[in-house]
């Protein structure tokens, strides 16, 4: 990939949109090239790289606060404070996932009653609700 990139081109190649990068710009995440007298700011594959990871974390459910924590480790050298951001992280997710099978249950459980008509005064998704 050239070393010679636009904003817009290394936009489409980590398929990102604009926007994104300049608020990376303003997060921290990303470094903002020098801008040549009567010229556009030129990037490296290295952002291309870099924007690249900070999206493919995001997708594992990394805050923008982790990943600035992460890209802080992307040397590769300290496998064992990455691991144990990670597992933090797995942790989180776990507890969400099991607050999702709760919600996922009563849900069930209160579209069930709906179905039955047992109540005919109300309707148990809106009490439950309100209660």
């Amino acid at each position: 990939m050239a070393e010679d990139l636009t904003i817009g081109r290394v936009a489409r190649a980590a398929d990102v949109h604009v926007e994104t990068i300049r608020y990376y710009h303003r997060r921290g995440l990303l470094d903002v090239p020098a801008k040549p007298t009567n010229g556009r700011r030129r990037y490296s594959s290295n952002a291309v790289r870099r924007l690249r990871f900070i999206k493919r974390a995001q997708q594992l459910g990394f805050t923008l606060e982790e990943v600035r924590d992460l890209l802080r480790l992307e040397d590769g050298r300290n496998c064992q404070k990455t691991r144990l951001l990670a597992e933090q992280k797995l942790l989180v997710i776990e507890q969400r996932l099991a607050q999702l099978a709760h919600m996922h249950e009563l849900l069930k459980g209160l579209i069930v009653e709906c179905k039955a008509g047992k109540r005919s005064r109300s309707c148990p998704m809106i009490t439950a609700l309100s209660a």
